[in-house]
């Protein structure tokens, strides 16, 4: 009882400061001097970005427009990097104060988060390839291979249309890659990404006029009533003298469109969906994630298989191949062990266009994650040759057998049941890493949950179904590891 209270006491004490933090936002913020402001600078051209001519810095019309705020509201703007399509979750957390960064004023976010008067107001536009024609409306992208930026207005458009082919991106740059290489036929996107990305990609176009205007708000949490109104104060005064006008034609922004902000109404939000009922709507997600289970299972297996294969020729390679190979072998082991997985996922994917070399996403994602794999079954193969005792291979060559058929016979097959568990467990993490694949546009399970959670904003339901398909893959595998290494042991009598 005694440790109850002192536990209720502590959380009392640690729980009133922040209580009071959370309930007086802008207070704290003008004590702290600090405006943290939460965007993503990753591909965040024109909004929040490096300065291409000094990369130490950031620039963009939204940076500005923050510093710009901040100084009204008596403080300094700080920038709070956060992956675009989770920042409302991260702002309910608490990681920052507001949002800045193209955040369009809807439904689905008012639902969520408290929204300013807006600041901007923007359309969607269709770009294409120079030599492409006839893609300038909505209704044209039926059929076709259209980039969208994950959680955007764009893929709530195209989810409304059917035999669209959405390749979902994280950022705006790998979606005009992937067009220039051939891989989409359109992108949609906020005009503003698509006014900035146009002036360097002399090989793309804007198609059509653009179409469905919609407003920019910054994002606050619903409780902070004192900062949205101080916000909303400071917005209304940078748009009065100009400051507004001035920081976006700077960046080839300012357009007759916004002249509608003076008209800007703010309506009541729409009756919010109860998406905390995900558990209990489990018919309507699980076929998605099943399916998403279902590019999980066919990548992580193909990419074992080549795993496996190439791991075996680079370790016979290192142990008995001449010099050159040797070396190659212990030099391709090294430097794929000691580089990121995801690293190698962009060069495969997006840096061999450049040698004229174009893979698609599915088999990019097999050959990252088997070539990447391989280094460490290298190694494991290796260390299960070598724990065979050297006489038999010198037992076999002075039976007659070549070094080649005394390998294939007697040595890789013992050195096989050694090994089981531990290519049993890289499998397991292969699968877990095939999660990655997802930045080079896969829908596998992992991407398949986000696009679902960024949508309902259920990470909990969702999350737990997520894991659940995934235990329910891999264990198995696990089952089957152990039964096999008991078939394989030298004593089969023999039980742990």
């Amino acid at each position: 009882m005694e440790r109850i209270f002192r536990l209720t006491a502590l959380l009392f004490v640690l729980g009133v400061p922040l209580a009071c933090q959370a309930g007086d936002a802008l207070q704290v913020i003008r004590q702290r001097g600090i405006l943290r402001w939460g965007a993503d600078a990753e591909g965040g051209a024109p909004y929040v970005f490096a300065d291409p001519d000094d990369p130490s810095r950031m620039t963009g019309f939204e940076y500005e427009l923050a510093k710009a705020l901040a100084a009204r509201l008596g403080a300094q703007a700080q920038m709070v990097q956060n992956s675009w399509d989770g920042l409302v979750p991260a702002l309910e957390r608490g990681n920052f104060d507001v949002i800045l960064n193209g955040l369009e004023i809807t439904d689905e976010h008012r639902q969520h988060i408290a929204m300013s008067r807006p600041y901007y107001a923007y359309a969607q536009q269709i770009v294409v390839r120079n030599d492409t024609d006839g893609l300038s409306q909505l209704e044209h992208l039926k059929g076709k291979r259209v980039g969208i930026l994950a959680a955007s207005v764009a893929q709530r458009l195209l989810e409304k249309i059917s035999g669209v082919e959405m390749r979902v991106y994280p950022g705006n740059v790998e979606s005009f890659r992937d067009l220039n290489n051939r891989r989409l036929d359109a992108v949609l996107v906020d005009l503003p990404i698509a006014i900035y990305y146009l002036h360097k990609e002399p090989g793309l176009k804007a198609s059509g006029e653009p179409f469905a205007t919609g407003y920019y708000g910054m994002g606050v949490r619903k409780g902070d009533g004192p900062l949205l109104q101080a916000i909303n104060q400071g917005i209304e005064e940078l748009q009065g003298d100009g400051t507004v006008e001035r920081i976006c034609a700077k960046y080839g922004l300012w357009d007759s469109r916004q002249a509608e902000l003076a008209k800007y109404r703010e309506a009541p939000p729409a009756v919010a969906d109860q998406h905390i009922s995900t558990l209990r709507d489990w018919r309507k997600y699980l076929p998605l994630l099943l399916k998403g289970a279902l590019v999980t299972v066919e990548i992580s297996s193909l990419a074992m298989a080549l795993a496996v294969g190439g791991g075996l020729l680079l370790a016979l390679a290192r142990l008995y191949g001449v010099a050159p190979l040797r070396w190659f072998s212990a030099a391709y082991v090294e430097t794929v062990r000691g580089t990121p997985l995801l690293i190698q996922l962009f060069l495969i994917y997006y840096g061999l266009p450049n040698l004229g070399i174009r893979l698609n996403a599915f088999v990019a994602a097999v050959c990252g994650l088997g070539l990447n794999y391989a280094s460490y079954e290298a190694e494991n193969y290796r260390a299960g040759i070598q724990a065979i005792p050297h006489g038999q291979m010198e037992a076999a060559l002075a039976l007659g057998l070549s070094r080649a058929q005394a390998l294939r016979q007697i040595i890789v097959p013992q050195a096989f049941r050694i090994i089981i568990p531990p290519v049993t467990n890289d499998f397991i993490a292969l699968f877990k890493d095939s999660s990655l694949v997802s930045v080079i546009t896969m829908v596998e399970l992992t991407k398949v949950y986000g696009m679902l959670a960024t949508s309902t904003y259920d990470y909990i339901g969702l999350g737990l179904m997520t894991a659940a398909i995934y235990f329910a893959l891999s264990y198995p595998a696990s089952l089957l590891a152990e039964r096999l290494e008991r078939k394989l042991r030298y004593d089969p009598g023999h039980h742990r």
